[in-house]
This record gives structure tokens, sequence and C-alpha cells, in this order.
């Protein structure tokens, strides 16, 4: 099977900063919908930056899939600004890639003996799976077919790489990642405002590459969540 980086780079046409994405079917999240996730990955993908770096992305419209879209890619400084644009010409997504300055946890971040998120807990719930998700999907041979569940304290899971997930450099695909914490981050305002809501600023800093192989444990605490200070419309998880 094809690695997720293959099929991500399958998706792009186009040189220099005028691209065209097109979404596989595999990236869905929401029902004809991209997966946050996977757009950020594909900015990453197109800046090329080591770690540690930054990737953002503001979500003004669903995405969506196996559609040519219009992708243009500039540079703010040092930095790597993306927008996607439909055939219409409206603005789908403006994102960012772009250096982050190193800190302590780059060099040994906390594990799971010091991180009480991490810790496995007693008495969790499953949370829903549908059957075409690129991250919780049963039926999507692309996926990562993660199963999260919650308890009062947090939404979180485990999840184990599989060999499509390989990047070419021998480490995890960024798209695991960044899927993995947009998933988390969903059900964290789902769990929150009873509502199935869409994620509109995705935030991501990678600290250093992740290895490929182990197990990969995401976990946001639900205490954190609260609505948008101004516009309580939207919730920041």
């Amino acid at each position: 099977m094809d690695t997720i980086a293959t099929v991500l780079a399958r998706s792009l046409a186009g040189r220099g900063g005028d691209l065209t994405l097109t979404l596989d079917p595999a990236f869905q999240g929401l029902p004809d919908t991209a997966h946050g996730g996977s757009v950020l990955a594909v900015f990453d993908a197109l800046a090329g930056l080591p770690a540690p770096r930054a990737l953002g992305g503001v979500y003004r419209k669903r995405v969506p899939l196996g559609v040519p879209l219009g992708l243009a890619h500039t540079h703010a400084g040092a930095a790597h600004a993306f927008t996607l644009r439909d055939a219409d010409g409206a603005v789908l997504v403006d994102g960012r890639v772009a250096k982050a300055a190193a800190d302590a946890e780059a060099g040994g971040g906390r594990g799971p003996r010091r991180d009480p998120l991490l810790l496995p807990p007693a008495g969790l719930h499953p949370l829903p799976v549908s059957r075409a998700c690129f991250a919780c999907g049963t039926d999507n041979p692309r996926g990562l077919r993660v199963q999260l569940a919650f308890d009062d304290a947090a939404v979180r899971g485990t999840w184990q790489p599989r060999e499509p997930f390989r990047a070419p450099d021998g480490t995890l695909t960024t798209a695991a990642l960044t899927t993995l914490l947009d998933e988390a981050a969903f059900w964290l305002g789902a769990l929150a405002t009873g509502e199935s809501g869409m994620t509109t600023d995705l935030a991501v800093t990678l600290h250093r590459p992740a290895p490929f192989g182990a197990p990969v444990t995401v976990a946001g605490a639900r205490a954190g969540v609260r609505p948008r200070p101004g516009d309580a419309r939207y919730w920041d998880t």
C-alpha cells in the first residue's frame, strides 16, 4: 500500500507558489469534508522546515474532497504562508508554518511517569467511530483507525502506527500527529458543548521528529475547554 506521504504528494499539482490540491477521499473527517489534520500536513510538507516548527491553520469553510482547489504558497519573512481557495475563489483555509523556539520540552518531553494525563486511567468510555473518517474510520484502509475514549478528566487514546505512516526519512509522518490532535480537540469540544462542530483554528507545535513504530498517546484535559473570550460561538480546546 502507498504511504500517506505518497498519497498527499499525489494530491498536489503545479510548481512554485501556484498549486492545485485535490485531496484523496481517504482524508475525510466530517462527511464530504477533509480532516483538518490532513490539510495541515499538506502545508507542513510544502514548507519542509525542520523541528522545532509551528503549524497553524484557520479553517473558514469546509474543505471538499476529490475537487481541485487552488493553493497559494508564499513567504512572510522566514515563515511559509498558504491560502486554500475553492473554484469560485472563496478562501477555505489560511495556513502558516514557521520555525518555533526550542524549549525545555524538546530535549525530553514529559512521559507517562510525569504527565498524569498519560497514565492509564480506569473507567474510560469509548467515543463513537465512523466508517470513513481518516482518524477513526473502521472501513478506511488508509486511515489511522484510532479509538479515542473519555472520562471525567480527559479525552485520550493510544495508537499503534502502521507501515503506511512511516515518512520517507523513517520517522512518523506529520499527518498522523496532526490528525490525532485534531480528532482529540474535536471530541473535547463536542463533549463540552453537546454539539458536533468543525475545527476552525488548529495550531500544532512539533518539537522534534517523532520516531516511527512506538505507540503514540494523545490526551487533552477537559478542564481546559472553555468558550472563546468575546465570541462564545467558538470553544478553545
